[in-house]
């Protein structure tokens, strides 16, 4: 489309979660209450929990039958199952040794590493306090940048003096808390010597709780199996009790029932011994439907239905409500906004035609212009060749923009239909369009000003299980330059949380800003098989793929009302799929169909 040069995101009222704070970001699909709490609550999540449960920590011949491992043996095959369902100790102390070698890179001590710390507690230096740390050897020492500690609470006293010469872990138990801030990132040392790992720590640290998504999409649109008005009364109830902070599920665990609900604050003594508090949840973005999707819930005057997300938009704003006008349990915006994502743009056009609506909706309820914040899917290639121009349309309410594989790949072979068939969907990662796709969200965010505005995000980890693989993969995209990028569970988050810690986001962005942007031409050049065809066995490989991922999708999806669920490969790898998978795979299918590599 004609472009209209520059543009300058001016967004405000943005919380800083989302402006400020480079974090991971959960998706759940909103049908399910329990899973819509357990990533509301996701913005902690347990370090020690995360590498204990999964193959980051990997299981060794001599764990193997030490009781109670969770992970994978270095063949790569999964460890037998051990003969008790107990703690296994080593795996313990290999996760212990993991976060002493993470706090030595993110909180580096002035003198010695964190697996020499024996007690450590804070210690008025004139009006503010400073984190003291007693070595094994007896000697005191403090962080290198004093800075990173900003609060504590708890029993956590100084040692006695003849304890400092024996180096010997205190007589009196500690429990407590030591609160340490990093890249905009709260990390919570907790202390409890009574606890059997806080006993197996010679610091008594038991674990470390990371502040991990600080924001959680609830889905509305490709995860979900909304069909009817029973599902959807669902959905919006969901979505509706988060805004409210009334939200709870039911559920039995050991043979007791319990109540899940949403997470109170958290609140200490910062440095200077004043109480303050840090949100105990992410704050909740809702992903309507898009334009494309049309309802019987409601008919024009004329008997025509209308547009399921214009329905979604005037319910998610009512719920807000309660949020807006401070009659909420707990605030989700401190700011007074409504973050509403909209999938499934097909270009300027339609960025418009949202921005029409969203303000259609303010004057509905008397809220404040701009109240309502446009998140931009970059998933369709008419809106990837015109993402300025989608900004020119939203630059007073945008304060999200990402990227996605599956839907704009799927898109992409949509498009390129007729011109020849498309190689194989594991090959479309390396073909020219797509690093310019990603490369281009990025650059026109940074070049339009979302640096403290807004986000820029990456898309989903498909493999749940395999965390190990994404600790060291994923941190690509913050390298990208993405502010946030999607995670499939709470560990996830808290793994990834990691990336955000060694990577500066900011400065990065800074760096990535003064490179030559990507070239549309580029982004536009179709993901076509050039040369020999694929051999036979390959394409029945392929077909069977492809199948699999539409038929392992479809049958959760119709059988069990799931609309996000593992689906496995022919490899038995379980893959987290959504509706995006169906349309990938069956664009795929229809290409090959269309220019003669498969028949019907």
């Amino acid at each position: 489309m004609p472009d209209r040069g520059p543009v300058s995101v001016t967004s405000q009222f943005i919380d800083p979660e989302i402006a400020l704070i480079p974090a991971p970001q959960l998706v759940v699909p909103s049908d399910n209450a329990r899973y819509v709490l357990n990533a509301v609550n996701a913005r902690w999540g347990s370090l020690f929990d995360a590498l204990y449960g999964f193959d980051v920590i990997p299981e060794t011949k001599m764990q193997e039958n030490s009781g109670g491992g969770a992970g994978f043996d270095l063949s790569g095959k999964k460890a037998p199952a051990p003969p008790t369902g107990g703690y296994n100790p080593l795996r313990g102390e290999a996760v212990i040794e993991f976060a002493n070698g993470l706090l030595d890179e993110i909180a580096p001590l002035a003198i010695g590493n964190w697996s020499e710390v024996a007690r450590l507690w804070p210690k008025f230096v004139g009006s503010s306090q400073q984190l003291n740390l007693l070595m094994k050897s007896g000697v005191t020492t403090s962080l290198r940048t004093p800075s990173l500690f900003v609060g504590s609470c708890g029993n956590l006293g100084p040692p006695a003096a003849d304890n400092v010469p024996k180096a010997s872990s205190p007589s009196v138990p500690d429990i407590g808390r030591i609160f340490l801030k990093h890249n905009g990132l709260h990390l919570i040392l907790e202390i409890d010597r009574d606890d059997p790992i806080g006993q197996s720590a010679l610091s008594g640290i038991k674990d470390i709780t990371m502040e991990s998504a600080l924001s959680a999409i609830l889905d509305m649109e490709d995860s979900v199996s909304a069909v009817d008005a029973m599902d959807k009364s669902r959905v919006y109830s969901n979505i509706c009790g988060v805004l409210r902070g009334s939200l709870e599920a039911p559920f039995v665990k050991d043979g007791q029932a319990l109540t899940r609900c949403l997470n109170d604050d958290i609140w200490f003594r910062d440095a200077k011994g004043e109480a303050s508090s840090i949100p105990g949840r992410a704050i909740a973005l809702v992903r309507n439907v898009g334009h494309h999707m049309f309802t019987d819930m409601v008919y024009t005057q004329d008997g025509k239905q209308v547009p399921e997300g214009f329905i979604d938009c005037i319910i998610t704003v009512s719920a807000a409500l309660h949020d807006l006008r401070g009659m909420s349990r707990f605030m989700n915006s401190r700011t007074g906004s409504v973050y509403i994502v909209k999938p499934k743009m097909h270009g300027p056009e339609e960025v418009a035609l949202t921005s029409r609506l969203f303000g259609r909706v303010e004057e509905f309820f008397g809220l404040r212009r701009n109240t309502i914040k446009m998140g931009i899917m970059d998933e369709e290639r008419r809106t990837s060749a015109n993402l300025r121009e989608c900004l020119h349309e939203a630059a007073e309410r945008v304060f999200f923009i990402n990227t996605g594989f599956l839907d704009r790949t799927g898109d992409e072979i949509h498009t390129c239909m007729l011109a020849g068939p498309v190689v194989k969907k594991a090959d479309i990662k390396a073909q020219p369009w797509i690093k310019a796709y990603e490369d281009l969200n990025v650059d026109v965010g940074l070049f339009s000003g979302f640096q403290g505005k807004g986000q820029i995000g990456k898309g989903m980890w498909a493999k749940p299980d395999s965390m190990k693989a994404m600790l060291e993969a994923k941190i690509s995209e913050p390298m990208a330059g993405a502010s946030t990028a999607w995670v499939p569970s709470p560990a996830a988050a808290a793994l990834h949380s990691i990336h955000y810690h060694r990577v500066d986001v900011p400065s990065r962005q800074m760096q990535i800003s003064t490179r030559p942007p990507a070239r549309i031409e580029t982004l536009l050049e179709p993901p076509l098989i050039r040369g020999s065809m694929p051999s036979k066995e390959e394409i029945i490989h392929e077909v069977r793929e492809n199948a699999q991922s539409i038929l392992g999708y479809v049958v959760r999806w119709v059988d069990l009302g799931v609309g996000c669920s593992k689906v496995p490969d022919l490899s038995n790898v379980g893959l987290m799929e959504d509706r995006a998978t169906l349309r990938i795979s069956s664009q795929l299918m229809a290409n090959w169909l269309h220019h003669g590599l498969i028949t019907k």
